[in-house]
């Protein structure tokens, strides 16, 4: 079974696995002493079913419970699946923000990562954004998983990458500490930066978080540099209304795609952007089904909410390199119809829950 179990998970990028089979082969690869990780192995003892025989669906994910807090104390090297044998290919160990505790810990098998750079150079092309631009990324560098992504992402897509480093956990410790005037002096910082790549190289896309590309709004001066020169803007990070996106769209930046991600270090990648929207309508997430899905949920029964209620998202992560399943994300949604052929739901108007594992939610500039 375990050969089976490989076959399936590794199928061809453009080939999408039957939702069904593909559960029972992630199953069977995650809890199989022979492939599974020493995390999920030693877990599945206290469970109280059998993964292997008794999860047959996503559905059935949500008999999981919640392993997020383990994330935050577990050795990083018992994530990886025995499976990958002696000489495992790891792209990175990433975290979670550290905004609500200390941080959780989850591992980048290079597969994977390879899987996720088709899935985005496709949603750039659906887009219409053209390959050979240059591009700068207002991004974290690090420990979060989005800036090697967009490096990766970029320089596959793109022609070449500029980066300027982005500290959002030193932004929410000012923000905590009321310190409102060094997190605006540290924001001003940054588009500093920003102005300065952008008025002497030629950039020809932007990705950048929504605070930040207000800010920059507000300099005249950049904003038609980036008129000029910037065919493509590409954000997320922190959430954006339907409201502030269609003034940025239609008056700010008229001639300038945008596409917008909505993604989490703990899910191992981002939804994107349902293409050809209209401009009115609110920003619509479609997530990497199979491997990542979302239920949109009464946070307090976990039912799921009827489509165009909201609720908070419940996002599983299923893939041969990692397993976390029934993870209730900090960010609330209006469920939307996923599209054919999917599992789940799609998401809209997202916007992060005011307190989540007891603390205070603040999104800062990232």
């Amino acid at each position: 079974m375990p050969l089976l179990a490989d076959k399936v998970l590794d199928l061809p990028f453009d080939v999408v696995p039957d939702p069904e089979e593909f559960i029972r082969a992630a199953m069977e690869w995650h809890f199989n002493p022979a492939t599974g990780s020493p995390f999920w192995l030693r877990r599945a003892e206290s469970l109280g079913f059998d993964p292997r025989a008794e999860i047959r669906s996503h559905h059935d994910l949500r008999r999981f419970p919640n392993v997020l807090p383990d994330l935050r104390d577990v050795h990083a090297e018992d994530l990886i699946a025995r499976g990958y044998g002696d000489r495992p290919d790891v792209a990175g160990f990433f975290e979670s923000g550290g905004t609500t505790g200390a941080p959780k810990r989850v591992v980048l098998m290079r597969e994977w990562q390879d899987r996720l750079l088709r899935f985005h150079e496709d949603v750039l092309d659906r887009h219409g954004i053209a390959r050979g631009l240059n591009w700068l990324g207002v991004v974290p560098s690090g420990p979060h998983i989005i800036g090697a992504l967009f490096r990766l992402i970029t320089e596959r897509h793109g022609s070449y990458v500029f980066t300027i480093d982005l500290d959002p956990r030193w932004v929410k410790k000012l923000l905590a500490q009321r310190r409102l005037s060094d997190a605006d002096a540290y924001a001003e910082h940054i588009i500093d930066q920003t102005a300065d790549i952008l008025r002497r190289q030629n950039v020809g896309a932007l990705n950048i978080t929504p605070p930040l590309l207000e800010r920059l709004s507000r300099r005249r001066d950049l904003v038609d540099l980036v008129n000029e020169k910037v065919r493509a803007i590409m954000w997320g990070g922190a959430h954006m209304d339907a409201d502030t996106l269609a003034l940025f769209r239609t008056e700010v930046f008229p001639e300038t795609i945008f596409l917008g991600q909505y993604g989490s270090t703990m899910y191992l990648g981002s939804a994107a952007e349902r293409p050809n929207l209209p401009v009115e309508a609110p920003c619509i997430f479609d997530p990497y089904s199979p491997y990542l899905t979302f239920e949109v949920v009464n946070p307090d029964t976990l039912e799921r909410v009827d489509y165009g209620d909201r609720g908070q998202i419940l996002a599983s992560h299923v893939s041969k390199g990692f397993l976390l399943p029934n993870n209730l994300e900090r960010d609330m949604a209006t469920r939307i119809k996923a599209l054919d052929g999917t599992v789940g739901d799609a998401v809209a108007d997202v916007a992060p829950v005011a307190t989540f594992e007891n603390e205070a939610v603040i999104e800062g500039v990232y």
